[in-house]
């Protein structure tokens, strides 16, 4: 029997998170006992916004461009968190500090428009504050994983634009990326490579897609994709680096026949990319990093 995907978002098992504790508006609760109302906004329709957060040396990487997205999320689906940034970047830390949790750690934030008195859209119906959700664990890359790459597989669920919910939102509702995650599985994949409207190339269904292409590192612009702040941080380094960097469109084409591919998240910084709908990317087996991608990985480990 052939081994089961190893995604970017498989992590080293540690013991410590069986007794992690999770912050719900402010109270600490064991993993096991930490729950919100089924009536929750969240629970019922998705809405709300989160944010992946790195903690590494006892701070929180990039957390002031993490919790500007968050907020601007939020005034777009015209929530109020109910929380000033300070107040809830106390209470991060609170949860943080409490558990003596300082480095190697992932943490969920998400907030939700809080419980409704009836399972209805409307948020007129919402009857609470927003719900505020901190779950921090011990998380780490497989090894293996990094080592050996990603496959991707192209999916036929595409990124929608901005007239349908706009990919800028890092919302909970997610059901097409779940979609796209299905039928990567399905495939055999680890990963689902999604397209545009038009058969561009988008991102993936978790992470954010970069090739290089003679000397070249291109991703796609941010109009179907999240804005994401390791994939912005990728632009910069290789910027300062010397490295040309193309927001642009590009097709499978120049996927298939790319010098080199890799995913970036807040999770797992940047991971090559082995092969695309079965067309092996030449960097790995020996080659990987090359000349940009090593520049590229030294150069972000903060990122």
């Amino acid at each position: 029997m052939e081994d089961e995907p190893h995604g970017v978002h498989d992590f080293v098992y540690d013991p410590r998170n069986a007794d992690v504790l999770v912050s719900i508006n402010g109270e600490l609760k064991h993993r096991d006992e930490a729950t919100v109302s089924v009536f929750d906004s969240g629970y019922l329709l998705g809405d709300g916004v989160w944010e992946g957060l790195r903690v590494k040396d006892g701070g929180v990487a990039f957390l002031d461009v993490h919790l500007k997205r968050l907020y601007a999320g939020a005034k777009t689906i015209d929530m109020d968190i109910g929380l000033t940034k300070t107040e809830l970047t106390k209470r991060l830390f609170e949860c943080l500090k409490t558990q003596e949790m300082t480095d190697g750690v992932h943490v969920r934030l998400m907030v939700t428009r809080g419980i409704k008195k009836t399972p209805y859209q409307g948020p007129r119906f919402t009857i609470t504050k927003p719900t505020v959700v901190i779950i921090p664990e011990y998380k780490s890359p497989v090894p293996e994983v990094v080592e050996k790459g990603l496959s991707l597989f192209t999916v036929h669920v595409r990124r929608t634009g901005p007239a349908e919910q706009d990919q800028k939102l890092n919302s909970h509702s997610k059901l097409n990326c779940i979609l796209a995650c299905i039928q990567a599985d399905k495939a055999g994949a680890d990963e689902g490579l999604m397209l545009d409207a038009d058969g561009f190339v988008a991102t993936c269904n978790s992470t954010h897609f970069f090739i290089v292409r003679d000397g070249e590192v291109w991703t796609s612009p941010p109009d179907y994709c999240l804005g994401g702040i390791t994939r912005g941080n990728i632009i910069r380094v290789c910027q300062e680096a010397g490295i040309p960097v193309r927001e642009k469109r590009f097709s499978l084409f120049d996927v298939y026949s790319a010098d080199e591919a890799f995913v970036t998240g807040t999770f797992a910084g940047v991971t090559p990319v082995r092969e695309v709908d079965g067309r092996t990317i030449e960097q790995v087996g020996g080659r990987w990093p090359r000349r940009s991608q090593r520049s590229i990985s030294s150069s972000s480990r903060e990122a």
